[in-house]
């Protein structure tokens, strides 16, 4: 039996990924009689997870599902869809030997089911009864192709190979909600690997992944909030701190993947009882059973044992960038050049704008914004954009979004036509009858950029939920929040979502700040001008703006007393000469882009010429509204 955790002959190097249950088991067998031996299983693994050793597990974002190991050690990097009401397990129980009389202790803890020798019984009244907490997760929404590219090519040349999986021992129920169903890592590994997963792949070649039937035959949603969006959900099992997680968290989950096929035909028996025993409050109960355990080949469960809460996910830097001292050497030399690096994008989003260098200058403002705090009920830092003067019919903003989503982590393109805004669900709702949050468009995780394309709208009537849809969007961008519907209230969930709105003429959405675009240049074909930027831009560059963006939203910014003093001097002298020039919402629209011009340099301070220069930008794009205030009689 394998040691860790401070006790001598420590695992091998993937004995902790490819056996974790067997790491767990020997600190547990060693500690029992001791409190504090779930903080020694815990801590070994963060150790272990240190230093690029964590790319060595394999991950559900990566790899099949029917290639990851049973009871392996896996990774999910995810957001929380839904969190179920807390469930009991058999943490501790004993087996008592039908021939001998001796008795062995046991943990359930990280499992699904107790485990014996045929020769065994399980003493239910020897059970220690603990508590875990299920959150139903999904990967990432609109997570950008590029993050998965390289968070697989990092993961690739390091992962540990598994090996086959044989199960040899009884299993019995450990808990009445979970069936699982896991598989190996390593498409190289031939003999009973490769049986197991041709057999596994048969199974479930007869539909797509979203729509495959469950154990009852119905259709089974997997609670995608982007419609499209492909990767497992999972059941995540969390034993400690759970109340330090939220709805639409984003998370790094590692944990054990639990292979129980068994708990499927468990559920299927349960789901005939209770139709027997209840025929009138069976259908409710059936529906909650199906929701809360789906078949284990769609939704797999994971007994978390490390979890991180993550504030972005840009592989491109350290998940914390100012808690360690790589971290922060990393964005000490970044920002050493940083000048170049904006100049550059700078230069990059002109082209990408047709020419226009000042809606570049505000596209970056926008795509830094951030949300940094609340005061009441008002987000502080929220800029959205309304890129006015946009070409209908066009195709320039999906070319626009197809460009702009290389550099974002995450994102998604709406179009903002009638039929979408009648027919798509945005705003999540709760399925008293499923006992489940049941998702919309808008339960998107922090710092999402939304891409509205409102020059796709036409003539048409909007039905109830499409004005439903219309305020609820209006009050993401104006309030950071979505009233979850959940029938009898609204739940107010906060929420950090860039939204760009781009239009013909004045968005019907309300914004933040309004710039017309003012082309410099008309392409004969977007499409191959579109190719050719890309192709012209370095990766290496490429990564650098991607490292940029991100950086700058995590940054903390401060107004020195004396340019506060300073500005306030700017106001008055600005109001005496004409009191309608500028009012309160005037300036603290121009105090929001000094703000942002500053971090796009680097500087977490406000200094006078970065609030000169914003007083020069927001002349200049007031300048330009004028010169098209009416166009065909329509005010933009």
């Amino acid at each position: 039996m394998h040691r860790c955790a401070g006790i001598s002959s420590p695992p091998a190097a993937c004995d902790w990924i490819s056996a974790p249950l067997s790491v767990i088991e020997a600190v547990f067998a060693q500690s029992e009689t001791l409190p504090g031996w779930e903080k020694k299983v815990t801590d070994y693994f963060h150790e272990n997870l240190q230093d690029n050793r964590s790319s060595w597990v394999p991950s559900l974002n990566d790899v099949p599902l029917h290639y990851l190991r049973p009871g392996g050690l896996v990774h999910f990097r995810c957001m929380v869809q839904d969190m179920f009401d807390p469930e009991f397990y058999m943490g501790v129980y004993e087996t008592v030997d039908e021939g001998t009389g001796v008795r062995a202790l046991h943990l359930g803890k990280y499992r699904d089911v107790a485990e014996c020798m045929p020769h065994q019984e399980i003493d239910f009244r020897s059970g220690r009864t603990l508590e875990r907490q299920t959150f139903y997760c999904v990967p990432v929404p609109g997570e950008s192709a590029w993050v998965k590219e390289i968070s697989i090519v990092s993961r690739q040349a390091r992962a540990c190979a598994s090996t086959s999986y044989t199960p040899n021992r009884q299993k019995r129920s450990l808990e009445e909600d979970d069936d699982d169903l896991t598989r190996q890592h390593g498409a190289q590994h031939a003999g009973d690997a490769q049986e197991k997963c041709k057999r596994l792949e048969t199974e479930q070649q007869d539909q797509p992944l979203q729509s495959r039937p469950s154990s009852s035959s119905q259709s089974l949603d997997l609670y995608f909030p982007v419609p499209g969006e492909k990767g497992p959900a999972c059941l995540v099992k969390v034993y400690d701190n759970w109340d330090n997680f939220k709805v639409n968290d984003v998370l790094e989950v590692y944990g054990v993947l639990s292979v129980e096929p068994l708990l499927s035909s468990l559920n299927d028996d349960r789901d005939s009882m209770s139709s027997l025993l209840d025929p009138s409050d069976g259908a409710d109960v059936l529906e909650e059973q199906r929701a809360h355990s789906p078949p284990t080949s769609l939704v797999p469960r994971i007994h978390a044992i490390v979890i991180h809460k993550l504030s972005h996910t840009n592989p491109l830097i350290p998940s914390s960038v100012n808690e360690t001292v790589d971290s922060k050497q990393c964005v000490a030399s970044f920002l050493s050049e940083l000048s170049s690096v904006r100049s550059d994008l700078l230069g990059f989003l002109t082209h990408v704008l047709l020419g226009d260098s000042l809606a570049a200058e505000y596209l970056i403002l926008h795509l830094i914004s951030t949300v940094y705090a609340r005061r009441d009920v008002l987000p502080l830092g929220k800029f959205t954009l309304n890129l006015s003067g946009c070409p209908p019919n066009s195709h320039f903003i999906q070319h626009l979004y197809g460009i702009v989503r290389q550099l974002v982590p995450v994102s998604y393109y709406l179009p903002m036509t009638i039929e979408n805004m009648n027919n798509m669900r945005f705003i999540p709702r709760k399925d008293y009858s499923a006992n489940r949050l049941v998702s919309g468009l808008l339960q998107l995780p922090q710092h999402t950029l939304l891409v509205v394309d409102e020059t796709v709208l036409e003539q048409g009537q909007l039905d109830t939920a499409g004005v439903r849809n219309l305020t609820a969007l209006g009050n993401l961008i104006t309030w950071q929040k979505v009233d979850y519907d959940f029938s009898y209230h609204q739940m107010e969930f906060p929420c950090n979502i860039n939204v760009l709105v781009t239009s013909e003429g004045r968005s019907l959405l309300p914004s933040d700040c309004q710039v017309h675009l003012k082309p410099q240049m008309c392409p004969a074909s977007l499409e191959q001008y579109s190719e050719a930027l890309l192709s012209a831009t370095l990766p290496s560059l490429l990564n650098k703006f991607r490292i940029y963006l991100t950086l700058l939203q995590l940054m903390e910014y401060t107004i020195p007393d004396e340019v506060t003093k300073a500005i306030e001097d700017d106001f008055v002298d600005m109001r005496r000469g004409d009191p309608q020039s500028i009012s309160a919402d005037d300036l603290h629209s121009l105090l929001v882009v000094a703000r942002l011009l500053s971090l796009s340099a680097g500087q977490t301070t406000l200094s006078r010429e970065r609030w000169l220069r914003a007083k020069d930008m927001e002349i200049q794009r007031k300048s330009r509204l004028q010169e098209h205030k009416y166009v065909i009689g329509n005010e933009l």
